[in-house]
């Protein structure tokens, strides 16, 4: 009788381990799940979207944002080297900054030309440099995962010796095209995400 009490203790101890382990994971499972930066649609706003050419700086690159009839975000133009000049980026000032606690990745839902683009990263509007690193694009929709911690600080195309970003927030990202050549350019995004 009290081998068969024993047991029946055991296999409640069990279950509760179980349930317990279960509880956990699911937990991990649903604050893995990936958060939404912007998912470019049809009724998507593009208030906080704006577009800084190299003429800040006195060169002649145009690029423009627009949206295709599928509502993903058209980041176009052509770059010169005329006057010092050299790049067009597309920015995103964050309504309000987002969390990248738990956070190891950046997801990139783009289709572009085949050329070269920078992904940047703010964690503190008013910083004179950002967080960077460059993907490379194929013609076809692609997703590019860039982990947080590869993108490195960078001021006006120098590298700083500063560690690789750990911040816990980001408050604007920008694609950016500057490949010191003259070129055409078209990138399409279809969304980002952090997971």
């Amino acid at each position: 009788m009290l081998k068969c009490a024993a047991k029946k203790k055991e296999r409640g101890i069990f279950k509760i381990k179980m349930r317990t382990l279960l509880f956990i994971t699911l937990f991990l499972v649903t604050s893995m799940e990936a958060q939404t930066v912007f998912n470019f649609s049809k009724n998507a706003q593009l208030n906080n979207w704006y577009v800084v050419d190299d003429g800040v700086m006195g060169g002649r690159s145009k690029g423009s944002i627009r949206q295709d009839q599928e509502g993903h975000v058209v980041f176009a133009g052509q770059i010169s080297l005329k006057n010092n000049g050299g790049f067009s980026s597309l920015r995103y000032r964050l309504p309000e900054p987002i969390s990248t606690q738990g956070v190891t990745q950046v997801v990139l839902k783009i289709k572009a030309d085949g050329k070269d683009y920078q992904f940047r990263v703010t964690d503190q509007i008013g910083k004179r440099y950002s967080y960077i690193t460059t993907f490379t694009t194929n013609g076809s929709w692609q997703e590019i995962a860039i982990p947080l911690n590869s993108l490195y600080p960078s001021f006006r195309g120098r590298s700083l010796n500063m560690p690789n970003f750990s911040g816990d927030v980001l408050q604007e990202i920008t694609f950016l095209i500057g490949n010191k050549k003259e070129e055409d350019f078209e990138l399409l995004i279809d969304s980002i995400t952090l997971r």
